[in-house]
């Protein structure tokens, strides 16, 4: 995924929502926190789960099956049982749609 890609409307999301995208492939939880929208992997690097079902704390995702953290901002973990941050995706607002794209081929 080199291209930016639409992945929802700019107006879906109410703060505290998040929504899980497929994009070519790869499950993305779109969170929007005080207007501003983040992109992570939806996966818990501690055992391969899903995290988007977690609890939202305030920039903070709880994993809903052993309570590792992660910042929603930066993918980092801010508590075990995960030592592994979660992928990151670059976000911007175009023409009313929130779009990702993956860096890491740049």
């Amino acid at each position: 995924m080199s291209d930016w890609i639409d992945v929802v409307d700019q107006n879906a999301l109410a703060n505290g929502e998040h929504v899980v995208i497929d994009v070519e492939g790869t499950d993305v939880a779109i969170f929007k926190i005080d207007d501003v929208f983040y992109a992570i992997e939806d996966v818990c690097t501690h055992d391969g789960a899903e995290i988007a079902s977690g609890i939202l704390e305030g920039d903070e995702i709880i994993c809903p099956r052993h309570g590792a953290r992660f910042c929603v901002k930066t993918g980092a973990v801010t508590s075990p049982p995960a030592y592994e941050n979660i992928d990151c995706f670059p976000v911007r607002i175009e023409n009313g749609k929130v779009q990702v794209r993956d860096n890491c081929w740049d």
